[in-house]
């Protein structure tokens, strides 16, 4: 079952919106429009409910989880709702000493990098992460017809963070651990894609609309290495929620060259980044699947003509798609100015408006 097809059951109040008509490649009202990190530092009200709380507390409190994805939908009317959390959090629910340090990023206390490491990752169960299923069922009360997103960080970008002890520029040791030992990598990225699978079908089975898988990191790698030593995960990521019949996104951050491998993986959209425009991403990523994306979050700290003017070259660019989610092309950038996503989220509806 795909995107395509009916979800299970009766259809759901966000089953007929513009966001999830889009991941189908039906035809929408407007282009629908949300960000990646959105719900975050940009916004004032994020800082003020999130002072003094550790990250990762944060992700595991479910009136504040649930306050903070709400908080973007009702400054910029976006047409999903992305769930706040992080991609480690999975991680740090089955055991894994790990920590968010601010300006840094996530920091593993051990790093994995031998088979014996292996039986650190457990499987992870639904009690695990009870905080996101109460969550989760706050936020489709609250939100009502708009659609909220799950999300997971994928095996490729989870591994590189445990291999590495935290962000790297070069994953070093990561493809060191990729090329001198396939087998053991091929078994963490199959740990790690069972692990991922079980998040987001907590997700989904407590009211995520659709979900994606982040690869924020797989643009370090060339397309025969993430055909051979990546793919077959994060094949087996969409594959294990495929018969819920959400949509599931696939996105990573330079991934230019790696577009049809990725479109490969079983995903029903595909996140583009700004550096590909989309009909060119189209052809990269063949027939049969839906773009989100691309401008450049950088814009935004342009002037408003500035910023309608890219957007329209996105909008162009996007005008032969089958289907189109209009989105940056990475996170939002924390010091954006937020009445400029109001704006542009004004914008795009007006401008695609049939």
């Amino acid at each position: 079952m795909s995107a395509n097809d009916s979800p299970r059951g009766q259809p759901t109040m966000t089953y007929d919106s513009a966001f999830m008509k889009a991941c189908r490649r039906e035809p929408v009202s407007h282009t629908p429009v949300w960000f990646m990190r959105q719900a975050g530092r940009s916004l004032p009200e994020y800082l003020k409910v999130r002072e003094g709380i550790p990250m990762l507390e944060s992700c595991m409190r479910p009136e504040l989880v649930t306050e903070i994805t709400l908080q973007p939908v009702r400054r910029h009317k976006v047409d999903a709702a992305i769930y706040f959390s992080d991609i480690v959090v999975p991680l740090k629910a089955i055991g894994i000493d790990l920590d968010i340090k601010p300006g840094v990023g996530p920091v593993v206390a051990e790093p994995i990098r031998s088979r014996a490491d292996l039986a650190r990752l457990r499987d992870l169960t639904p009690e695990d992460v009870s905080y996101v299923t109460e969550a989760i069922g706050m936020l489709t009360g609250e939100l009502g017809a708009t659609p909220l997103i799950g999300f997971a960080g994928a095996p490729f970008t989870l591994a590189s963070y445990l291999v590495e002890g935290g962000p790297s520029r070069n994953h070093e040791h990561t493809k060191a651990l990729m090329y001198g030992d396939p087998q053991l990598w091929a078994d963490l990225l199959d740990r790690l894609a069972e692990i991922t699978s079980a998040f987001l079908r907590v997700q989904i089975e407590a009211g995520a609309s659709a979900v994606q898988l982040f690869d924020s990191w797989v643009g370090a790698l060339a397309p025969a290495d993430y055909r051979r030593s990546v793919l077959p995960a994060s094949a087996k990521v969409f594959d294990a929620v495929a018969s819920y019949g959400v949509p599931r996104i696939h996105f990573g951050v330079g991934t230019g060259e790696l577009l049809g491998p990725m479109g490969e993986a079983g995903a029903d959209v595909v996140g583009v980044d700004w550096r590909v425009p989309l009909d060119e991403a189209a052809r990269r990523v063949g027939p049969g699947k839906a773009l989100q994306g691309n401008l450049d979050p950088a814009v935004l700290f342009s002037s408003t003509r500035a910023v309608q003017a890219k957007t329209r070259e996105v909008l162009d660019a996007a005008a032969g798609l089958e289907g189109h989610i209009f989105n940056l092309g990475h996170g939002v950038l924390p010091t954006t100015d937020p009445d400029a996503l109001t704006r542009l989220v004004e914008y795009v509806h007006a401008q695609t408006a049939r």
